[in-house]
């Protein structure tokens, strides 16, 4: 993965770093087995498509009409070298968002201590009791280190929840809302409707029912629907 870092590269996007202009640059490879994944073939990769020169010499052709990279994946922080990686597109002018699922903690914090990150969005996969049926990925503990790090140190980041109602109901959607309330968690919580696609890492079928929504609890914190009918 050293000689090709990335997997793909997407050129322009609105939607990946809200109010910037951005390239999404995917890592391969991933810790966890979400079955509404809908990045199964960068999950699997064992090669990128793109090395480090390729890389710099878009993202120098891209300074002063792109603001931002976002770094995502599958789960960008399995690359070892990611934090000097960062560093170097910071160097160009770039501000930096990460999609991380939050289990590599000791570089997050390193990350977030050098100034790296500018902006984190952090996958919280299901409540404490669903999560390693969910994810496959056994430590929870490492995701709430990083979540807990993040609030005490006021970062600038936003926690996000996938729904498939075959996975996650309502308690379990109030049980994440209650922890997150009870860590001293001030920012929004964005809860995501599943959107269903034919290749997806499970053998999960579309919704029979939605989340409903006013079973939610949205007092306890500032709780915000993503592609939900409302």
């Amino acid at each position: 993965m050293d000689d090709k870092i990335l997997y793909d590269i997407t050129k322009f996007t609105v939607l990946d770093y809200e109010e910037h202009l951005s390239a999404v640059l995917w890592f391969g490879g991933c810790n966890m087995r979400c079955p509404y994944c809908y990045n199964s073939d960068i999950v699997f990769a064992k090669e990128g498509n793109f090395d480090k020169d390729e890389l710099f010499r878009f993202l120098k052709s891209r300074q002063r009409r792109l603001e931002a990279v976002v770094l995502s994946g599958g789960e960008c922080t399995l690359y070892k070298k990611l934090p000097q990686l960062a560093r170097e597109i910071k160097e160009l002018g770039y501000k930096i968002k990460i999609d991380t699922n939050g289990t590599n903690p000791k570089m997050l914090k390193e990350m977030l201590k050098d100034n790296l990150l500018d902006f984190i969005s952090l996958d919280y996969k299901a409540p404490s009791y669903k999560y390693q049926e969910i994810t496959k990925h056994k430590n929870f503990t490492l995701f709430k280190e990083s979540l807990i790090h993040f609030i005490e140190n006021e970062a600038n980041f936003e926690v996000r929840t996938t729904v498939h109602t075959d996975l996650l109901d309502e308690n379990d959607i109030n049980h994440i809302i209650k922890d997150l309330y009870d860590k001293g968690y001030k920012n929004s919580y964005y809860i995501q409707n599943y959107m269903h696609q034919e290749k997806i890492l499970g053998t999960l079928k579309e919704q029979t029912t939605e989340l409903d929504i006013t079973k939610i609890k949205t007092d306890l914190i500032d709780v915000k629907f993503r592609n939900f009918k409302i």
